[in-house]
C-alpha cells in the first residue's frame, strides 16, 4: 500500500550522473526533501535494449514509490528514452494514476528553440540515446525548422567514472567526438549534452568546440521546467515534502557511491544499500 503522506521528491539515475540533475533541482529549490536512487550494480544502460532498460527503470520508480515519492524525476537520459513514455502510459495508470514520472529529455527540447540561432543542434549522448533518436522526435515536434545531429560518446561517462575527466588521455575522446559532430553538420551552434556525466567533461569540452558554438548542460533546464511544473499543479506540489534533506540510495557498495558522489557533487553523503525487485 503506497502512502498518501507527503514525501521526498525521487531522483533516479543508472549509476552517478543524475547527480548533476540533483544538484542543479536543490540550488533552485532547496526546500523540498529529495531520495536519489543509483542503480549502480547495474549500470551502464546505455548499450542495453528499451525492454531491458524498462523492466530496470520500472523497478526503481516502484522502489521510490513505495519509499514515499509521489514524484520521480528520471535524472538520466537513456532511462528517459527508452523508458519514460511506457511508464507514464502502462504502469502509472495501474500503480496509481495521481503519481507522476517526468524525464529530462523534454525541458531541453523545450528551451533549444531560444538558444540557437543558426537552427542547427548537436546532440552528443550515449549510443542507447542516440540510438533511440529520442532528442530528435521531441525537438522536431517543438521546432520543425531545427536541424538535428547526434553523436554517440562511448568512452566518456568511464572517464567520468574512472576520474580521468581531467587527464591527457581524456583529450583525445573529447576532441574525436567533437570534430566528428562538427564534421557532420558545421552550421551547429548549439550542442545539448544529452548525458549527465558530461558536464564533468567541460573543461576539455570547451577547449576543442569552435569559437560561438554554445554548450547546453541539462541540471539548471530541468530544474526551471520542475519549477514550473510545481507551480502549475498545487496539488503535487502540496505532497512534496520541505524539510530540505536529502537521502541518497545505491544498488551497490555505499563506499564506492560516496566516493562518486565527491567527484559530482563536492560534499560527503550518506549511502544506504538497497536492492530492486526483479
Amino acid at each position: 500500500m503506497l502512502s498518501n503522506n507527503p514525501g521526498p521528491i525521487g531522483v533516479f539515475d543508472s549509476g552517478y550522473g543524475g547527480l548533476t540533475i540533483l544538484h542543479g533541482i536543490r540550488q533552485l529549490l532547496p526546500q523540498y526533501d529529495y531520495l536519489y536512487l543509483g542503480d549502480n550494480a547495474r549500470t551502464p544502460y546505455g548499450p542495453r535494449s528499451f525492454d531491458v532498460v524498462y523492466e530496470f527503470t520500472r523497478q526503481a520508480v516502484i522502489k521510490l514509490f513505495e519509499m514515499g515519492c509521489h514524484l520521480v524525476i528520471l535524472g538520466c537520459n537513456t532511462a528517459s528514452a527508452k523508458a519514460l513514455r511506457s511508464i507514464q502510459q502502462i504502469d502509472l495508470p495501474k500503480i496509481d494514476p495521481d503519481r507522476r514520472v517526468l524525464g529530462v529529455i523534454r525541458p531541453t527540447a523545450e528551451v533549444i528553440g531560444s538558444l540557437t540561432a543558426s537552427r542547427h543542434v548537436g546532440i552528443l549522448a550515449t549510443e542507447g540515446t542516440i540510438k533511440s533518436e529520442s532528442y530528435n522526435l521531441e525537438i522536431k515536434k517543438l521546432y520543425p525548422d531545427i536541424t538535428v545531429s547526434g553523436v554517440a560518446c562511448p568512452f566518456w561517462v568511464p572517464l567520468v567514472e574512472y576520474n580521468e575527466a581531467d587527464s591527457p588521455g581524456a583529450d583525445y575522446f573529447v576532441k574525436k567526438r567533437i570534430d566528428q559532430i562538427m564534421h557532420l553538420d558545421p552550421q551547429i551552434d548549439s550542442i545539448i549534452l544529452g548525458c549527465t556525466h558530461y558536464p564533468l567533461l567541460m573543461p576539455k569540452i570547451l577547449k576543442y568546440l569552435p569559437a560561438g558554438v554554445r554548450v547546453i548542460p541539462q541540471g539548471e533546464y530541468v530544474a526551471d521546467s520542475l519549477k514550473t511544473y510545481l507551480e502549475r499543479h498545487p496539488a503535487m506540489e502540496k505532497k512534496c515534502a520541505k524539510g530540505g534533506n536529502v537521502h541518497y540510495l545505491t544498488t551497490e557498495s555505499p563506499e564506492k557511491f560516496s566516493e562518486q558522489a565527491r567527484l559530482f557533487l563536492h560534499e560527503e553523503v550518506d549511502v544506504e544499500r538497497v536492492t530492486l525487485e526483479k
